[in-house]
């Protein structure tokens, strides 16, 4: 009977988060044969072209190998922005500041690498906002793809 009660108890205080979709993050992945460094300059080049700019590159493997974990896998993260986007995006929903900057990852598992990106939601109650999204979200595949491509 303790036991039970002590169950009942726990599970009562238990909360669990109820997460609505639009704050959900997804992703967009795409993964490819080619040499590590040709993934990383390829993203910079889609990136320029497709006008934003790179304010941030971290190699974090990397710096892991230099500390001393010489065989540690490639992981990279690289932000970018561009400030007429992220006007009207900020313009629309001040609270979209949780998704800036861009960001894509690259990392190396099994032989391939990995290239992923989180989309924007684009089931908000602001249509413009929507719209807005899927835009960039596809810009976004645009860049994550042109990087995989062989």
């Amino acid at each position: 009977m303790i036991i039970v009660a002590s169950l009942l108890f726990i599970a009562s205080c238990a909360t669990q988060r109820s997460q609505p979709d639009s704050q959900l993050v997804h992703y967009y992945q795409a993964e490819t044969q080619k040499p590590y460094d040709d993934v990383l300059a390829e993203l910079e080049i889609a990136i320029t072209e497709h006008n934003f700019r790179i304010t941030g590159h971290s190699r974090v493997g990397k710096v892991i190998r230099e500390r001393g974990s010489a065989n540690f896998p490639e992981f990279d993260t690289i932000q970018f922005c561009n400030l007429t986007h992220a006007k009207a995006l900020l313009e629309m929903s001040p609270h979209a500041v949780i998704h800036m900057p861009c960001n894509v990852v690259t990392y190396q598992i099994d032989g391939k690498t990995l290239i992923k990106t989180h989309l924007l939601p684009i089931d908000s109650d602001n249509d413009a906002l929507n719209d807005f999204a899927a835009k960039m979200n596809q810009t976004l595949k645009d860049i994550v793809d042109f990087a995989a491509e062989q």
